[in-house]
Order: C-alpha cells, then structure tokens, then sequence
C-alpha cells in the first residue's frame, strides 16, 4: 500500500515539516516486535497471490490434474476473475479516526486507524495513518499525511486519554496467555502490564458488549473483559483428583464441567462480559463489584466526577436469567443503564493505594427502569446530562431491529436520585415520515466525541431510506436537521469532529469512499449551512484498472410503487419502497446486460447506496445490480417496517419481483439473463423467489440462506426470530423451546423448502461450518432436496465461518465462485 505523499500534500513549500508528519504517538507501539516498523504494502504479496490463483497455462512443466468442478472454460474464468477481485480486496477501509491538539497549537492532528484484508494470512491486517489538519478558511482545508501507515501488529483495540497524551493498547492472546496491556505517551512506551487469566480473560472488542474507558483524570481505565473461567475438575491415573491441579500439571487433565450459555452467534466460548478497572500508574486490576452474574455487562463509561464524592460507572446491562439468546444484530434484547461505584482509591503520597472495601454492600443503580432497552450512553461535555440510544420499538415488538429513539438522563449531583431520574424524549420513533422528511433514527453508534462546543448538539450518522445520512441534533430541544448535502444520493459517515467541524468518509456503489471536511458557513440562520470540502487521501488508493471500471458505471436510487396496496395496510406499508440500479453509463448496444438482483438479510438491516468492494467487482465484470430494500427495510419509518413481521415469504418476496418488474418494463433490464443473490434472509428469498417464480431466473447464490424455520427454530441461537417473522409480533409472547406441531407445520409452510419441487435454478450455496445463527443443515437439506430432483447445485462449505462469511480467504473465495457462476449461465 504504497503513499505517494507529493498528490496528497497542499502547500506551497516544497519541503516537508518532520514534526507535522510524525504519527501522534511513536510507531512502534504498533509493533509486536518495537524494533520492527512495518510500512504496510501489499505488492509482493499481491503478486505471489495474483500468481497463484493464475494457474498459468504456460507450457513449462508437467500438465496438474483440473481442480474438483472446473474445466478449461471455468478455469480461465477463475483466473480472470481472481485477478480483478484481488485488486478490489486491496483496498483499504477506515475503521476509527481521531483528532488530537497540535503540539504546536496550530491545526490539529488526525490519527486513523485502517484495515485491509490479508489473503495470504487469511486475517486483516490493520494499520495507522497519521496526518497533520490545518483549516484555512471554510473554502480550504490542509491534510498532511505522514508518508506511510504503520502495521498494528497484534494490538486488539487502541483508546487515546481525554487529553490526547496517553494511549492504552490492548494485545489480546491467542490462547492461555495473560492479556497486555500498554499505556504510551508521544514518544515511548510507560507502563505495561500482563493480565493472566486468573483475573481475567480477553478484552472485549466486539463493537457491542466492547467498552474501554479512561477515568477524567487518567489514572484509572475501565474496561470489559471474559470473566474467570470457573474451575474445572480435574483428573488423573487414579480417577477423579480432589483439590483440583495447576494448569501445568502433565500427570492430570482438565475435565469438561458444567456446559454454560453464550450469546450465540461470534461469541462461542465467550460465558460471561464483565466490568474491570486497572490503576495505570500501579497496574493493579479490581473486579467491580456489586454486578449480578445473571447481568452481562458493556459499553462502560465514567460518569462524572465530583469531589468528596466515590468515582462511578455507568455501563449497559443485559439479564439472562434463562437462556441466553444470540445478541448480534439483534437489538431486541432488553438492557438497561445501571450505575455502581468503581473501585475505591484514596490518594497518599501521590501515589494511589487502593483501599480494601471487600466487606461493604456496593449498590448498582438501575438508571432505565421505565424502559426496555437503553445503550451507547454519552455524558455531556459538562456532564449535566447523559444520552442513549434506545431500541425499545424492536424490544417491544420483538423484531431483532426497528427504529431507533434517542433520549436524555439529566444527570443528578445527588446519587439518591439516580434510580428516579426522569427520562426526556429527544427523537422518539418515527412512524411515518412525510415525503422527504426524516424518516426516523437508525443509528449504529456514535463517535468517541460527537458534542459540538455549544455542548448540547451531537453529531450522528443515521440510515435515510437506502442512503446513510450526517445529523445534527440539539439533545436540549430536540432538533434534527440533515448537514450531509441533501442532493447528494451518496452514503455520509461520520469519522470523528475537529472542533466544530467534521471529518466525514463519502462513497457511492460506483465510487471509492473518500474523506470530506465539513465547515460551519452560517451559524446566525435556524438551519445552519455546512461545507463539505473534498480531502486528499492516499488511504483509499487502487488500481487504475479498478478506477477506469468504476468509471464506466452509474446508479440511481429508484422509488417503487407498492403494488396491490389494500386498506389493511397502514400508511406507512402503503408507501414506496426503493431500490438501488447500477449500470453501465456506456451501452455499446441496445441488449441489457445481465442483471443481478441483490437482498440484504435481516430482514431488518438496509443496502446502503455506499462502496462495496465485492458489489463493485460483479458490476465490473458486466453486470447491471438491482439492490432491493423492501417493506420491512430500516430506514423507512416504523410502520413500513412492522409491515413484515408475519408476512414473510409473501410480502418481501412479492416487492422483490414488483422491483424486477420496474426495471424490465423501464428497458433497462432483459428477463432472460436475472440472477438473484442474497445471504441470510436474503438467502430465504432468494431460494423462495426460485420456487415461487421458477422460470424467473438464470441462476442464483446464497450465502447461509434460511431454508427450512421447522428445521432452523431447533438449532438456531435466535429461535424466538422464527416466531416473530413467521407470526408477527404476537409471536414474541408464543415463542416456545418446544414448538408445537401447529407451529412447525406453520414454519414449514412459510419456509422456501415448502416451494422446493417447483425449482429449476442453477443454485450455488456458500456455507460457514460455524453458523450458530443459520445452521449449515438449514442450506444443506435444501440443497440435498434440489440434487435430488435434478437441479444443478454447488455447494462450498466453509470449515471455519460463522454466519457473516468474512474471513479474507472465504470472503473473496464466495463472491469470486459467485461471479463465475453468474457468468456461466448469462452467456
């Protein structure tokens, strides 16, 4: 990933500043090994990768025996696709950015943190960027980059102190070895600790249950991490073994114990998040105390300080008095706010000795208790108020994701009236939104600092309709106002704020993500107008070939008229829905090239109208997208999404071919070359949509499709997503461990399997090993049921995926084995 520094620098100097370019802390804390620094590059890899997947038929060498399922054809095929995939991979994505004060009080520093799949390591490797902000005027903005990006080699998470002069690194181990920590200033390494496994296991750096948080003065970091594994008994040449062994023990072995729930899907092995707390200037770790075991723990926050008054902290809780059920994406589970006292400490001799309270009652304060689901809570700059998200509409109804509400905590000096504090609406649900109006909050997070200096307006990046917008909200009075450009079809995040501006990542499914600087330009007008200048990267580089492809592509953002709307559905069900088209800009002839009908899953998620590289690369292999968000999508207002519930197999199938129809009838598609991807939910359309229209399509892929609910409700870690999406959101209250004979009939009735005899499609199947969410057995039984009645089927199993597929290797191996055989069948 080479920087070629000379295109992106705006100055009039020709030579470079070394204190301006040098990362905000030193590079080798990025480093497994600190005398090691690693400038990432991907050339020689690229090409060692490029030329195995070749399979150069030069007359060098002895003639190999043709890889199991292809043949000549299918191999140049495969080659020629690879090639152009591996250039798509190549290309970088931003994970987290910040924005530290300048040593030298001018401008800002922005530190980046960037990922990129490693197909030969078959992991991604992650690196940081570094680059000196000046803002000029509202018209001109200087980025300059350091000249290369450093490899994190082994570091799990990375959190700056609020003062930007301290960074805790996490290195979580791969097996029973201690965790390390690591505390850096700008220029060396001050503190670091081991972590064995006796006081805890792994930090969590999930996204979700993930929580790192350094206290107002950096003495002290609160974090979630695996609680203790219990111990196990122990065994030897005489049997059972009393008293237990030590670990290392070679004459004894660790038995199994009692089996324990997990959260499902990505957290296999994972028992228990808890909250700890480590003094960074002695290194001593404390448990907090207090929490209940049948309370999972995330997302931790200090709240603010008063003095004379015991440190808190907040965090979000999840109950599991019973089962456990599968908690990625899905936001149906209830949680709440809950405060407690962190360890205490007492100050002697400048020194912190913790002081022993062992024997004291350490209450948790439930600050939610009139809510069913609170999480992702921020305190005010001032600490006078805390706000969280909430997915009560999605708890309450039972679908794993609904639309977003915001609120506010004003947050009380006297702990005695934490419990009763009142929760203030900010944005609550939007049911139906008036024709360009905001649609409603569907938002996945917030930035480490989202507060504008007026202390009161967070900026948050939220799904509107098929685009990803930049809002405003003033948390105070409860104004939502769009300051990503309202013309533009193009998906908006937010990266982090640098005073009152923002840096933003902007992209499109025909252009690369690129990074834009918004200014303030009128601050005196109710609706503020913002800038958005374009900024120079060398983060999101690729070939020319990629670029030249990209080129040749358009898109559009299509509403499509809900076909036989009846006086049952409510007004937001009756609304269009939407669909993203990607096509050549170019069309050498009148013929249509073949289409490709993409579904997301969920079926509450969205496809945004962002850059996705493996999208990207099947419409550069020649292929029209249309990308279908149909009733039951986020972002479209609740009502359009409770829709669904109930209806699947029949609504979101019927909108799916009401959506083709659209563009066949517009010209811009031919109905004998379609194709139909989709993974998950997208998969149960998918192989419904070749049952239900079998003389529809060419081909299609799935992606650990959902076949068979009977079959899936028994093994799945979300049984209870089969009732509500078969039943609707009464079946929340019906869900059952044992499900009746009424029930399964009713699953298998609702299921693509019940379709199955009517198929003709070609169908290949891509399947993880390790799905907890949709078992393997769930694509297998269906693609077994289709080779028996003579449909043309292939199946790859991936040994070790979960649900997603996202493993380097996996990842490009599925939309590469996708490509070619959409291409096969739309000769």
């Amino acid at each position: 990933m080479g920087r070629v520094v000379v295109n992106v620098i705006t100055t009039s100097n020709s030579y470079w500043c070394v204190n301006l370019l040098r990362p905000r802390f030193p590079p080798c804390i990025l480093s497994h090994r600190p005398t090691l620094l690693r400038p990432t590059s991907t050339s020689l890899s690229s090409k060692i990768f490029s030329a195995s997947l070749a399979m150069d038929d030069s007359k060098a060498g002895p003639i190999k025996e043709m890889p199991l399922g292809l043949d000549s054809a299918i191999e140049d095929e495969y080659a020629s696709q690879s090639k152009l995939l591996q250039e798509f991979t190549s290309i970088s994505n931003i994970d987290k950015a910040w924005i530290f004060k300048s040593d030298d009080g001018i401008g800002s520093q922005a530190m980046f943190s960037i990922s990129q799949p490693n197909l030969l390591a078959n992991k991604r490797r992650k690196s940081i960027l570094s680059t000196h902000v000046s803002k000029e005027s509202n018209s001109t903005v200087n980025f300059r980059w350091a000249p290369f990006p450093v490899e994190m080699t082994g570091v799990s998470t990375i959190v700056p102190s609020p003062s930007g002069s301290k960074l805790f690194v996490v290195r979580n181990p791969e097996n029973e070895s201690p965790s390390h920590f690591e505390i850096w200033g700008p220029s060396q390494l001050e503190k670091e600790f081991h972590i064995p496994q006796s006081v805890h296991g792994s930090v969590y750096t999930d996204g979700w249950f993930e929580g790192v948080s350094w206290n107002s003065d950096e003495t002290l970091i609160a974090y979630v991490a695996e609680e203790p594994s219990p111990s196990k008994p122990t065994f030897n040449d005489h049997g059972y073994k009393k008293g237990g062994s030590i670990d290392k023990d070679c004459s004894s072995w660790k038995g199994q114990g009692d089996w324990e729930e997990d959260w499902g899907e990505t957290y296999a092995g994972k028992r228990q998040p808890a909250l700890f707390v480590i003094n960074t200037n002695s290194g001593e770790v404390r448990a907090v105390k207090g929490i209940k075991k049948s309370l999972s723990v995330g997302q931790v926050v200090w709240a603010p300080s008063t003095k004379g008054v015991h440190q808190y902290l907040v965090f979000v809780g999840w109950s599991s008095d019973m089962r456990k059920l599968g908690i990625k994406y899905c936001y149906n589970r209830p949680c709440g706010l809950y405060a407690v006292r962190a360890p205490l400490y007492e100050s002697e001799a400048n020194e912190l000795e913790l002081k022993d309270s062992s024997t004291e009652d350490v209450p948790v304060f439930n600050l939610t208790q009139n809510i069913s689901s609170a999480f992702f809570p921020k305190f005010s700059p001032d600490g006078k108020f805390l706000v969280f998200l909430s997915a009560k509409s999605s708890v309450d109804s039972g679908a794993h994701s609904a639309t977003d509400s915001l609120h506010r905590i004003d947050w009380p000096t006297d702990v005695k009236l934490w419990s009763s504090a009142k929760i203030v609406d900010v944005i609550p649900v939007v049911m139906c939104a008036e024709d360009g109006c905001f649609p409603g909050l569907y938002c996945s997070g917030f930035c480490s600092n989202p507060w504008l200096s007026d202390g009161c307006t967070m900026i948050i990046s939220s799904f509107w309709r098929s685009s990803q917008v930049i809002l405003s909200v003033n948390v105070l009075s409860g104004e939502v106002l769009r300051i990503s450009p309202a013309d533009s079809s193009f998906s908006w995040n937010v990266l982090t704020l640098d005073g009152d501006n923002i840096i933003a990542v902007s992209s499109s499914p025909v252009n690369v993500p690129q990074i834009k600087y918004g200014c303030i330009v009128e601050k005196t007008t109710k609706s503020a107008a913002w800038s958005w200048l374009d900024v120079s990267s060398p983060i999101f580089k690729c070939s020319e070939k990629v670029r030249s492809l990209l080129s040749s592509l358009q898109f559009s953002i299509m509403k499509i008229p809900v076909k036989d709307v009846s006086g049952s559905l409510t007004e937001g069900a009756s609304k269009p829905f939407e669909a993203i088209f990607v096509s050549s800009n170019s069309k050498k002839s009148d013929a249509c090239d073949p289409l490709i009908v993409n579904l997301h899953g969920g079926p509450h998620s969205v496809s945004l109208s962002s850059f996705s590289k493996s999208l990207a690369f099947l419409s550069s292999i020649g292929f029209s997208l249309l990308i279908v968000n149909y009733r039951g999508s986020l972002g479209f207002g609740e009502e359009a999404l409770q829709s669904l519930p109930g209806k699947v197999g029949h609504q979101d199938v019927n909108d799916v071919l009401t959506a083709i129809d659209h563009v066949i009838d517009k010209g811009l598609a031919s109905p004998s070359k379609i194709t139909v991807l989709g993974g998950s939910h997208g998969g149960f359309l998918t192989t419904h949509l070749i049952g239900q229209a079998p003389d529809k399509f060419v081909a299609a892929a799935v992606r650990n499709p959902v076949c068979n609910l009977a079959l899936m409700v028994g093994t799945t870690d979300i049984p209870d997503w089969c009732y509500v999406e078969a039943c609707g959101s009464k079946g929340k209250d019906s869900f059952t461990e044992a499900p009746s004979a009424d029930y399964l009939t009713l699953f298998n009735s609702k299921s693509p399997i019940s379709h199955h005899s009517k198929v003709k499609t070609p169908t290949i199947f891509l399947l993880g090993a390790q799905d907890l969410r949709v078992p393997v057995s769930n694509g297998l039984q269906y693609a077994r049921a289709l080779r028996e009645k003579g449909v043309e089927v292939k199946v790859i199993v991936f040994p070790n995926d979960v649900h997603g597929i996202e493993r380097p290797q996996s990842d490009f191996e599925s939309y590469l084995n996708i490509g070619v055989w959409f291409k096969k069948y739309c000769q």
